[in-house]
């Protein structure tokens, strides 16, 4: 079998994100795992990858895929979005409230600022 190169991550990064489009998170992740084994700096694979965990319930590995972007990116509002969401998920309220407000803060769209429940006690 011949070894993958960077233009095959390319094709299945592409094809994981069409994937987790179409609904099949886990055809997605089984794509993104060679990816990311091979590029585990990539942020852009991880933060994929965790969307799609999320959508495929798996919440303890997508939190930590959510948090490893987050080391790398403090500054990325949707990762501390879905970080929230997914925490929400998993009840644990308190630490997705500080998650949603910390996208907030990062980007004032609508659904974050909703999410973010400024008004209320965190």
């Amino acid at each position: 079998m011949p070894q993958p190169t960077p233009e095959n991550h390319v094709i299945d990064y592409r094809a994981a994100e069409q994937l987790l489009n179409a609904r099949d998170p886990r055809g997605a992740v089984k794509l993104l795992d060679p990816v990311i084994a091979a590029h585990p700096e990539n942020t852009a694979a991880r933060l994929l990858r965790a969307r799609a965990l999320f959508l495929g319930a798996q919440l303890r590995a997508a939190e930590l895929e959510f948090q490893i972007v987050l080391e790398r990116e403090p500054d990325n509002a949707f990762a501390h979005f879905a970080l929230a969401r997914t925490l929400e998920r998993a009840n644990r309220s308190a630490e997705a409230t500080r998650h949603f407000r910390l996208a907030a803060a990062l980007d004032p769209r609508p659904d974050f600022v909703a999410a973010a429940r400024f008004g209320e006690a965190a």
